[in-house]
């Protein structure tokens, strides 16, 4: 059988290729996205489902010429198999190989790099202006998912276009989901656009296949009104809100019929002024077990193509110890009410809306909506419990100020992903969590470095009259008790504001660690004392505040203190600490700060990223060696 694949080096090379065999292409490229995604993981069902729509694009559209600008990043692997990079799709997510979203450093073909959702039509439409500034004739085409639509900016984006009037393409890819089913208005206006002619085309349809059998030439005419019923569609279903904007609206269109694709989009970049193209798609398209669950095949750990099947951790993530901590919350607390943004399996929230369907609540993928949101129910006499991954999270930045810290409201805000997350690399690293939440007034931050903490750090959250912030990392939550000196706090009776934990002393060096990074500190601990080094380590658990009586003895009595943390260093817990030795005039104590440089840190294995940053034991080690003897040169 052809390699039809193999032969594509760039999106021109689809021009010479007919109907046939572009949809023979759209069946490799599914059989190498499952592939890859199979052994390295990766976002698998949101790829699947645009196979056709990126290669009618790119049969389409010239690019690089033409800029076709893709929203999130996250569905563009058929992208990147066509656009050159099909012999290192391999490495994708791989330290040193493709990022697993558009990167402008990557390739000539990604005019925008994205990594989080709504920004695509606002970045299109600046390229369209630029276009016009300077004469240019290009097409300028953004592509963005049906959730990403009900972000903010998106919508913002769409007011403007539509006022400007230039010549724009947005083709909205509809699969009725971002990560998890898409909820709001929004969507269900767009359901209705899917459903409203249906039952009244297919009913048409079967009768008039009934009259028809009794002609000879019966079924080309049967033939004819199917080409016929999606023309019928777009008059009979105008996308009112879309025309309203200033849109010329087309659709909706059969996202998987290549042929239709083509057909639609040939026609409509002649078209001049703002469009929108609405393409319903099936997430998981070509793969069964993607198809029936394609909320877990969204971004996805290595699985068995065979069945789908990945391999499940034995210990519980830190998001699934804050959902069921939740869940025995509320049983006791009929104020305790769960918030996300289109994320609540990430953050550990399924069951908890399972549980309490009136008392969970997303809002779409529109941080700053849900923020403001959780800030409004705590002003009526809940308590919010925000769940948002770390990097989104700086969305809602204006909104944490405002409406919450401004007003002193009981808002609880969950940081998942906090620190490095890994392959997803740096548009989804939490890298700055702690620098822009700690200089905000009254916000409690804190850290929890085991399961058991975050369970308690959660009590403490929600006792507090003002907001509170809780930052953990992706991944294990550790089960295993930390401390080897006083007891540590019951669930029952949670820390108190701004208690740091001891769990080891030391007389020679105190090494004070912020959430898991405690473990590498420990295990650093114990590999000096081997060399007759004692290093006192510290859990600081709090963030804001400090724990000011603890850090004032050690900074006197030891003399030398080291700071670790999985944050820019840059406005983080070793820039608090360095601020807090200054004031209190302790400037003779030394202090090393180890965190994250000041630059965005590429994606790879959690594990090598950090030991790369000095930030495991190894490092640990090299650091309080270098502190002590500075003139060894270690």
């Amino acid at each position: 059988m052809p390699n039809y694949l193999s032969t594509i080096n760039s999106p021109a090379d689809l021009k010479r290729l007919s109907l046939e065999q572009l949809n023979a292409l759209a069946r490799e490229i599914r059989e190498r996205i499952i592939e890859v995604t199979s052994t390295a993981g990766g976002h698998l069902a949101s790829n699947l489902g645009v196979v056709e729509l990126t290669i009618a694009l790119h049969r389409v559209f010239d690019s690089p010429r033409d800029k076709i600008i893709w929203d999130v990043g996250h569905q563009s692997y058929a992208h990147k198999l066509l656009t050159g990079r099909r012999e290192q799709f391999g490495t994708i997510r791989q330290a040193g190989g493709l990022s697993g979203f558009t990167r402008r450093e990557e390739s000539e073909h990604d005019f925008f790099g994205a990594g989080h959702g709504s920004t695509s039509i606002s970045a299109a439409l600046g390229f369209a202006t630029a276009r016009d500034l300077r004469g240019g004739k290009e097409h300028v085409v953004a592509v963005i998912g049906d959730g990403a639509l009900t972000g903010g900016l998106a919508l913002a984006a769409l007011n403007q276009a539509g006022h400007a009037g230039r010549d724009l393409m947005v083709v909205l890819n509809d699969n009725e989901m971002s990560i998890a089913r898409n909820v709001g208005a929004l969507s269900a206006y767009l359901s209705s656009l899917r459903s409203a002619v249906e039952p009244h085309v297919r009913r048409a349809r079967a009768e008039t296949a009934r009259l028809l059998s009794r002609w000879p030439l019966g079924d080309s005419v049967l033939e004819a009104l199917d080409r016929f019923k999606d023309g019928l569609k777009h008059l009979v279903v105008p996308g009112m809100l879309f025309e309203e904007l200033g849109f010329t609206y087309l659709g909706p269109i059969d996202g998987h019929n290549l042929g239709q694709l083509i057909e639609i989009l040939e026609s409509a970049k002649r078209l001049p002024g703002p469009l929108l193209v609405h393409v319903v798609t099936q997430k998981g398209r070509g793969y069964r077990p993607a198809e029936r669950d394609p909320r877990r095949f969204h971004g996805t750990t290595p699985f068995s193509v065979d069945n789908g099947e990945t391999e499940v951790s034995p210990t519980a993530t830190f998001g699934q110890v804050l959902g069921q901590t939740l869940i025995e919350m509320a049983e006791h607390d009929p104020r305790v009410v769960a918030v996300s943004a289109a994320m609540l399996d990430g953050t550990g929230l399924a069951e908890f809306k399972r549980r309490f369907p009136d008392r969970c609540f997303d809002a779409g993928m529109a941080e700053e909506h849900a923020v403001c949101y959780a800030a409004g129910l705590a002003a009526a006499g809940l308590r919010p419990v925000v769940a948002i991954y770390s990097t989104f999270m700086q969305r809602a930045y204006d909104q944490i100020v405002h409406d919450v810290a401004l007003q002193g409201l009981p808002v609880v805000l969950c940081l998942d992903r906090a620190g490095l997350v890994g392959d997803d690399g740096p548009t989804h690293h939490g890298a700055f969590d702690l620098s822009y939440l700690r200089h905000i007034p009254h916000l409690t931050v804190m850290a929890p470095a085991s399961a058991g903490e975050l369970r308690r750090m959660l009590g403490t959250a929600l006792s507090l009259p003002g907001p509170a912030a809780i930052r953990y990392p992706r991944g294990p939550a550790p089960e295993e008790a930390l401390s080897e000196g006083p007891a540590e706090c019951s669930e029952t009776n949670p820390p108190a504001v701004g208690q740091a934990r001891v769990l080891r002393e030391g007389t020679d060096c105190a090494l004070l660690a912020v959430g898991p990074l405690v473990w590498a500190a420990k295990e650093a601990a114990a590999r000096l004392a081997e060399n007759d080094i004692q290093c006192a380590v510290v859990d600081a658990r709090f963030i804001k505040p400090l724990d000011e009586a603890l850090l004032e003895r050690l900074a006197r009595e030891v003399g030398r203190l080291v700071t670790i943390e999985e944050n820019a260093l840059a406005g983080g817990f070793g820039a608090a600490v360095a601020e807090f030795l200054e004031d209190r005039g302790l400037s003779d104590c030394r202090l090393a700060r180890l965190g994250l440089p000041d630059r965005f840190v590429e994606h790879g294995e959690r594990a090598d990223l950090l030991a790369g940053l000095g930030l495991d034991a190894s490092g640990i080690t090299a650091a309080v060696r270098q502190l002590l003897f500075p003139a060894a040169g270690h």
